[in-house]
């Protein structure tokens, strides 16, 4: 497929995300007028190319980001490779949550996108997948009401050998297996979801952390002790109940997408959300506004997904304080690489 470049709209780590449209006519009839795309340089086009086989392994679902295909071009005289995927018109929730000024979503809102993120999990895990990185910024929105996850870049392939330590995904929603046995499986996804929905529901993190905590210390307190994410008050006891199933500190006790689809928390009549003006309720048209990364990789409320499996490779320890004291060093990051992201070491 011929396409054209268009504005840009948001940054990653290694990637560059715009907006593009198919410049070939007989094209415009198979394709949307408008797309996505995803494009990285030389160093981060593995990554690219990973996700690419990640979605052609998972197929077509309705709760997950389509994708029509990849290519490569020659721009301003450097190679990229580019993955073409929908476009979201309404962003993804963490944007829909920034214009909400702190305030959560109403809880009907976050029953209907929780259930669809569910199916797309079931799904995911189906085909032998775990996504790594469930997290507000990863579900999308679209004008026709539907809510798909994104961004596939830290999937892991379950059937796959672990070697070694690696950190995947984003530090507020790892799972406490992650950080103490470097599990990262379909019930980490679980309890990612969870705290995705305690920020859905109340506008902050399911974590109540101070700005300036240490990474290290976080990491321990997900991972040692009984301390659990912090469940809304306001929240009905529904939905209470579906995120005790979800923070279970054993991932083997730790209620699966299959089980939580059929909790009376998500026992809600989807039709009423085929009124066009209910549905404007829950979704804003987002601004053409260009996404930036933060000014500090371990900032909170923000910390960024991250992964080091592609990067080192590291020898097995025997506790959770040491493999997150071997990840420290007195390496100094470049703060001009992709907007003062940084590789965590």
């Amino acid at each position: 497929m011929e396409w054209v470049r268009r504005e840009t709209i948001g940054y990653g780590t290694f990637s560059t995300v715009s907006l593009a449209t198919p410049s070939n006519i007989k094209d415009s009839g198979e394709f949307p007028s408008l797309m996505a795309v995803k494009s990285s340089d030389t160093y981060g086009g593995a990554a690219i190319a990973y996700e690419k086989s990640v979605l052609d392994s998972l197929g077509d679902c309705p709760e997950i980001v389509r994708c029509y295909g990849e290519d490569q071009t020659v721009e301003k005289g450097e190679t990229l490779r580019n993955l073409l995927l929908e476009y979201a018109s309404g962003g993804s929730l963490a944007t829909q949550l920034k214009k909400l000024n702190g305030e959560g979503l109403p809880e009907r809102a976050v029953r209907r996108y929780t259930g669809s993120v569910l199916r797309g999990l079931r799904h995911i895990h189906s085909k032998g997948f775990a996504h790594c990185d469930i997290k507000l910024g990863n579900i999308l929105l679209f004008g026709d009401g539907a809510v798909k996850i994104a961004d596939f870049g830290l999937a892991r392939d379950l059937t796959a050998s672990k070697d070694g330590v690696e950190i995947r995904g984003t530090p507020l929603y790892m799972a406490p297996e992650s950080v103490n046995e470097n599990d990262y499986g379909a019930a980490a996804d679980v309890w990612a979801l969870g705290c995705a929905v305690v920020e859905m529901f109340s506008g902050e993190t399911a974590w109540c952390v101070e700005e300036g905590s240490h990474f290290m210390s976080f990491l321990l307190r997900i991972g040692v002790g009984e301390e659990l994410p912090k469940v809304p008050e306001e929240l009905s006891e529904e939905g209470k109940d579906f995120l005790t199933k979800c923070f279970v500190k054993d991932p083997e006790r730790r209620w699966t997408a299959e089980m939580l689809l059929n909790h009376p928390f998500l026992a809600v009549d989807c039709e009423d959300y085929d009124d066009d003006d209910q549905r404007d309720e829950l979704f804003v048209e987002v601004k053409k506004e260009v996404s930036t990364s933060p000014r500090c990789p371990f900032g909170f409320p923000d910390w960024e997904s991250m992964s080091s499996v592609s990067e080192m490779q590291y020898q097995p320890l025997d506790s959770p304080v040491e493999r997150f004291a071997s990840l420290v060093s007195e390496w100094v990051p470049d703060w001009s690489v992709s907007e003062d992201w940084v590789t965590v070491r």
